[in-house]
């Protein structure tokens, strides 16, 4: 069998135990055990021969190892450098002409005088029931909005998995997300799951999302969306001493923060205070807002789209409004005509107690009443690609897919993240 070259101590092995070797570099096991393989790990070393490390081992051979966890001992440039060149590019269906245009094509299809605004280039990425189904729906829109960063954003695909290019499968998000613990990103969450969360099936959300892309660079905010009778936990002013906490109720599993913190957007800080944004440095680790179900944001016409808050409606349509006014921002070019607008928005990543899905549009229906019928369109990782491709060309539907109307909101409790 032929010999390959450790990409970390360049010791020629053989092909069968190069993945155990490279492993070996950082397991973490007790002093004795450790001394041992040091010593084995140093007899090999004295043994090889003194010859240049071989350069054969191709770069599949690279992205074919697992991601392994690195040691203290290893720099945190070195530990990037090692999951950049071993991560692996994710599979996935990928439709025809793209989702989204398939999309837009349906909405324009509809009768009656409907406005949407939806976003640019996405990709739907699915659970597979041999590798995720049940557990990582959460890590399959990471992979969605990674898709639009990529394709949609110069300054985003330049720093996203170390410049790589792609889309990295679960394990390899997995490793990043351990990497953004480390730099300092989400300490709450990083305990939570004993700053180890590669190779396990833990259900992930928002502040696990939003912690990945601000270890990038990227500026990433948590709303919540919760009820008045939990408005206690909210702090006073974003930033407070109770703001700094993050309270968590663990149900089957699953994390759900009852109260989030930190600045607020622009337009949601007309509430009740004012404050300051804050700045895309160290805040940007803890960002996060809460708005009460129980408001309501003004979305009666398209001029006024700005940030009053009125208490004219209740219950969910409050998340609804806040999404409209989201992506219907004046200040982000759009195209496309009266009937369906692309928004240079990226998608939202929408949370709730056992669930996560991508926000990647919104549409309002103007009734002859004079009210208005919203609905969020959104990708689901639960949906098979295939099933949403064929519905979409068919225009037979794919209502059922993508739609989500106020009635379907029935969770007391959702979390956006926006990028």
């Amino acid at each position: 069998m032929d010999p390959s070259s450790c990409p970390f101590c360049h010791l020629e092995v053989p092909s069968s135990e190069l993945e155990w070797h490279a492993n070996s570099h950082f397991e973490v096991e007790d002093e004795d055990e450790q001394l041992a393989r040091d010593l084995e790990l140093a007899q090999q070393l004295a043994l090889a021969p003194s010859s240049p490390p071989s350069s054969s081992m191709n770069s599949q051979a690279i992205s074919d190892l697992p991601i392994s966890r690195c040691d203290a001992q290893i720099s945190m440039e070195e530990k990037v450098s090692c999951l950049i060149a071993l991560q692996t590019r994710t599979t996935f269906y990928e439709i025809e002409h793209g989702l989204m245009a398939l999309m837009k094509d349906c909405l324009e299809s509809e009768r009656g005088n409907t406005t949407s605004i939806v976003s640019g280039y996405i990709d739907h990425f699915q659970s597979i029931p041999s590798e995720d189904v049940g557990w990582g729906c959460g890590w399959r829109n990471i992979q969605m909005l990674s898709s639009h960063l990529l394709m949609q954003r110069h300054e985003a695909r330049e720093v996203l998995f170390g410049g790589s290019g792609f889309v990295p499968d679960i394990p390899s998000l997995q490793r990043w997300l351990e990497i953004a613990w480390e730099k300092g990103f989400d300490e709450l969450g990083s305990d939570h799951f004993a700053n180890n969360i590669y190779g396990s099936k833990k259900w992930i959300g928002t502040t696990e999302c939003a912690a990945l892309f601000r270890s990038f660079g990227l500026r990433a905010r948590v709303v919540d969306f919760g009820p008045k009778e939990l408005e206690s936990f909210y702090p006073l002013l974003p930033g407070s001493s109770l703001g700094k906490e993050v309270k968590r109720i663990h149900n089957g599993g699953k994390r759900k923060a009852i109260q989030v913190c930190g600045p607020m957007d622009g337009y949601l800080l007309a509430r009740n205070h004012d404050v300051s944004q804050a700045s895309s440095s160290g805040d940007e680790k803890s960002g996060c807002s809460s708005i009460p179900l129980g408001d309501s944001l003004c979305s009666k016409s398209n001029e006024n789209l700005g940030n009053k808050f009125t208490r004219n409606s209740k219950g969910h349509q409050v998340l609804i409004d806040w999404i409209w006014n989201y992506f219907s921002d004046k200040n982000f070019t759009k195209s496309g005509n009266r009937q369906v607008v692309v928004s240079d928005k990226t998608p939202l990543y929408l949370q709730h107690d056992g669930h996560s899905r991508t926000v990647v549009g919104i549409q309002v229906k103007h009734q002859h009443n004079g009210m208005q019928q919203h609905n969020l369109l959104i990708l689901d990782p639960g949906h098979r690609t295939a099933d949403l491709e064929r519905s979409l060309k068919q225009k037979v539907g794919w209502q059922k897919f993508i739609k989500r109307g106020v009635h379907t909101l029935k969770k007391p409790q959702y979390q956006v993240m926006i990028i």
